[in-house]
């Protein structure tokens, strides 16, 4: 199966997540994370943060400045329609 601990829930609502699991799904403090109700269960996702993953992770993709840079200019005139 997986690791299974019991917790409780604060007078608050404020669940406490053992550091067994939070080390386990990689839950770090202030992460982002979604919540997801199935019937009485309440799945938590944790949510990559996009910073983190640029910096911890190999780069597979090379861009000059100046091609990134009109990338991005294309990408705000198709969404801005200036």
């Amino acid at each position: 199966m997986g690791l299974t601990v019991k917790t409780r829930v604060s007078k608050k609502n404020l669940l406490y997540i053992p550091k067994s699991i939070a080390e386990a799904v990689g839950l770090r403090e202030a992460a982002t994370v979604k919540l997801t109700v199935r019937g009485n269960k309440i799945i938590v996702e944790v949510i990559p943060d996009p910073f983190d993953l640029a910096l911890r992770y190999p780069k597979f993709v090379k861009i000059s400045f100046e091609e990134f840079e009109k990338e991005s200019e294309e990408m705000q005139h198709e969404l801005f329609k200036e």
